[in-house]
């Protein structure tokens, strides 16, 4: 059974902004399920093969196309949806796309960011903002424990560092003019979540190890593999989508509570180096071969990152619930499964397949 937040979202107007993209996809998909009336703005999809597409979600949800630095249409789209949850998750997410593009990343990220909280702001309608980050906003250090909600933010590439700017913002925001200590005066909360790398059937991104293990096994193609020796949190897609509706559950239930930044992490077992998921990814897809194909002049990335989710267990109840082989095992059976089967249904069971792990 699909998990429901106790009919929560049921008959909500929900925003999602990038429902085009991977994870946007998936919590569209969910929130359809849930019974919310789900609002898109986004790009286009990037190719024909993305969930968005293969899942014909243009037919089950009201689909916008928008760029985020556009204020006017935001505007638009707020006066004539009034959409009451927004989940923001539009963005450029790539580190290395960040550096041939920095500019356009930070007016994407930040601007953009700044733009939903300005709607927010103005909309009689808004009541719930949540706001997609990342793992990266942190300044890291490389440590090997992990990163808790109140280090300081930071990010060695454009991207990254887009990213730890977005969430000073939502700070200065919250604060600003959403503070939780005056909450009857403005009625409106927001929160910012940070996940893991994650992984999941869909992502066709470039530079992302699982996208580029799947193309390399459709081609019959030596999978290359960049950094082999950096850990990532790793977790499945379904992971921090249900810590995010889990977030906004709380949320509606307690008006002018959890207004704050959350790290939706994997178990211990998940952190591990990118070589042994492309391993395991092979292992599951029944073929391939790889190779080291380290370059000592690529662009900088992160070697080692770790999130701690001690706060989002005590104060959210919520935890991660599949193993790094559970994550890769689901993730390589949706590529294996998507061109001959209905996609969208293909979608739904893996998320009653994760919601039944949950209940074990």
């Amino acid at each position: 059974m699909i998990k429901k937040f106790n009919n929560i979202y049921k008959g909500k107007k929900v925003l999602v902004t990038g429902h085009t993209g991977f994870k946007g996809s998936w919590l569209s998909i969910w929130l359809n399920e849930l019974g919310a009336e789900v609002i898109g703005y986004s790009l286009d999809p990037y190719t024909q093969k993305d969930n968005f597409i293969l899942c014909d979600l243009s037919k089950k949800m009201t689909d916008i196309r928008g760029d985020i630095r556009d204020k006017e249409k935001l505007g638009e789209v707020f006066i004539k949806y009034k959409p009451e949850i927004i989940f923001h998750l539009a963005a450029q997410p790539l580190v290395r796309l960040s550096y041939d593009i920095p500019l356009e990343t930070y007016e994407v990220n930040v601007m953009g960011t700044i733009n939903i909280m300005e709607e927010i702001r103005k909309s009689d309608s808004a009541k719930i903002g949540i706001f997609i980050t990342t793992d990266k906003c942190y300044e890291n250090q490389e440590q090997v424990w992990g990163y808790r909600e109140n280090e300081p933010m930071g990010g060695y590439d454009p991207y990254s560092s887009s990213k730890g700017a977005c969430e000073i913002a939502i700070n200065s925001w919250r604060r600003s003019f959403f503070n939780p200590d005056v909450y009857e005066k403005h009625g409106k909360s927001i929160a910012s979540v940070r996940a893991g790398n994650v992984i999941g059937g869909g992502d066709w991104a470039k530079d992302r190890i699982i996208p580029d293990c799947i193309r390399a096994l459709e081609e019959k193609k030596v999978i290359d593999i960049r950094m082999p020796k950096a850990v990532r949190p790793w977790e499945h897609v379904l992971e921090p989508l249900s810590g995010y509706l889990l977030l906004g559950q709380r949320m509606l239930e307690n008006p002018g509570k959890y207004c704050e930044g959350y790290n939706f992490g994997p178990t211990l077992d998940a952190i591990v180096p990118v070589w042994d998921v492309a391993d395991m990814v092979k292992k599951f897809y029944g073929s391939g071969e790889m190779r080291d194909s380290s370059n000592l002049n690529a662009p900088h990335e992160a070697k080692l990152l770790l999130l701690d989710i001690t706060k989002a267990r005590f104060e959210l109840d919520w935890k991660p619930t599949l193993t790094i082989e559970n994550s890769i095992e689901l993730t390589v059976e949706w590529y294996k499964r998507y061109t001959e089967e209905n996609v969208y249904n293909l979608c739904l069971q893996q998320i009653e397949k994760f919601c039944n792990y949950g209940e074990k």
